[in-house]
């Protein structure tokens, strides 16, 4: 019988709660509506989890591969269906919209650092699945600004707790995992 790694372990976690955020995200929209985020915006409740859902899919693709993350969002979005088959839509069009940003802005920027990669791969993930929700759900871009500010407090929040111990779970893409081969910020 073959035993986990740390690190896929900690993938396996991160993709858990990678999944578990798509459903509370479209859960919060459902159950608390608008809130407020800060210089008198408001946005849909899920802003808050959405932000979280950027740096967790990040790291899933760094130690488990693109492909798992991509089918992540599929598996939160088919959850997420219990709570609103609609809002499960327009958030996973959403979240595969900013994957394909993220792959695009992420990936490349990764060989230069970690925190080079995830804040603008994260602010462009943030505006391009606000358009895509916001458009889909609600038929608007008016909570445009609120959305934006949301995730990027809870972006924030994310990198400041992950930091710490980047070097374990960010490898240089097409080198061997492990601490030697880490990107520093």
């Amino acid at each position: 019988m073959r035993t986990l790694s740390l690190r896929t372990a900690a993938g396996l976690v991160a993709l858990g709660g990678y999944i578990a955020v798509i459903y509370a995200a479209n859960w919060a929209v459902q159950r608390f509506g608008l809130v407020p985020v800060g210089f008198g915006l408001r946005a849909p409740a899920a802003v808050y989890f959405v932000g979280l859902a950027f740096t967790l899919r990040d790291l899933v693709q760094n130690i488990l591969g693109r492909a798992v993350s991509v089918s992540a969002i599929v598996v939160g979005a088919a959850v997420s269906a219990a709570v609103s088959p609609s809002l499960a839509l327009a958030s996973g069009l959403a979240f595969f919209s900013s994957e394909l940003a993220d792959f695009l802005v992420y990936t490349p920027l990764l060989r230069r650092g970690w925190l080079v990669a995830l804040v603008p791969a994260n602010l462009v993930g943030c505006v391009v699945d606000s358009v895509v929700f916001l458009s889909l759900a609600f038929g608007s871009l008016s909570l445009l600004g609120g959305q934006v500010v949301g995730k990027s407090w809870m972006t924030l929040l994310a990198v400041m707790v992950l930091a710490p111990v980047r070097r374990w779970y960010v490898v240089t893409p097409g080198r061997a995992s492990g601490l030697s081969t880490a990107v520093a910020a």
